[in-house]
């Protein structure tokens, strides 16, 4: 069961993702339970946005960075995240709200055999 991750990304995810890299480049996600936006998921242009020892990477998502605040991570740590799109208003600052849609966080608790494989994979600080 190698093939075990932190975070995913639905086919209509990927595809937002795609086409705002094709708008505006390399791009990293960044979920922080901020004030502003709640904890969804934001994403930037990469080097918009930077990430410190605070956060950690989760993983890629479409081959973008997918970092999270370690605040966050406490409390999601026994989930996988799957980031999906629905309609509406994104993030204030994520670049998908001119697009008429929204990142969205859903998550499901791992399996006793995901868990044992990601007990022993540690996540990586940024920074």
């Amino acid at each position: 069961m190698n093939d075990v991750s932190r975070v995913s990304a639905t086919d209509a995810a990927l595809r937002l993702i795609e086409r705002l890299r094709e708008k505006h480049g390399s791009l990293l996600f960044h979920q922080s339970g901020g004030c502003c936006d709640g904890s969804s998921p934001m994403c930037y242009p990469r080097g918009e946005f930077l990430v410190g020892g605070s956060d950690v990477k989760l993983g890629e998502i479409g081959g973008v960075p997918f970092y999270m605040s370690v605040s966050q991570f406490e409390y999601w740590q026994h989930t996988h995240l799957i980031i999906d799109v629905v309609p509406g208003r994104g993030g204030m600052f994520s670049l998908e709200g001119p697009e008429g849609l929204r990142f969205l966080t859903r998550s499901r608790l791992y399996s006793d055999d995901e868990w044992a494989v990601l007990e022993d994979m540690p996540v990586e600080r940024a920074g």
